[in-house]
């Protein structure tokens, strides 16, 4: 009984002891910067590991030239739409980014511990 009551103990103590890598975890996660893009560089996003977008950039020119109407056309709602894929397709790549970032730091701060849902937690 008492072996049982010291090993509860013990891993309330643990518990504390990852809680306290988590929150060191997630503190340097808010640092670290991430980057996704789309269009051959066309747009770029950055975020941090708290999934916060930091800053979109868009080389206009290059956008220029994927979007450019077709001699003798005008610029038509395709071209605002390819650009507004291209947004999505660099955030998304920012995104898938990060989360690989998140999952692999909660990862190291757990020691090898299996803890289930961990994977679940980011979406992984």
């Amino acid at each position: 009984m008492f072996e049982n009551i010291k090993n509860m103990f013990s891993m309330m103590g643990q518990a504390k002891e990852l809680r306290a890598k988590f929150e060191q975890v997630q503190a340097e996660l808010a640092r670290k910067v991430v980057e996704g893009e789309a269009g051959a560089g066309a747009v770029r996003v950055r975020i941090n590991g708290k999934f916060e977008v930091l800053s979109v950039e868009m080389d206009r020119p290059l956008l220029a030239t994927l979007a450019a109407p077709v001699e003798g056309e005008a610029a038509n709602n395709d071209d605002l739409k390819m650009i507004e894929d291209l947004v999505a397709a660099a955030m998304n790549a920012a995104l898938a980014k990060a989360r690989d970032l998140v999952q692999e730091q909660f990862r190291q701060a757990a020691g090898g511990l299996n803890i289930p849902g961990l994977d679940k937690l980011m979406g992984g």
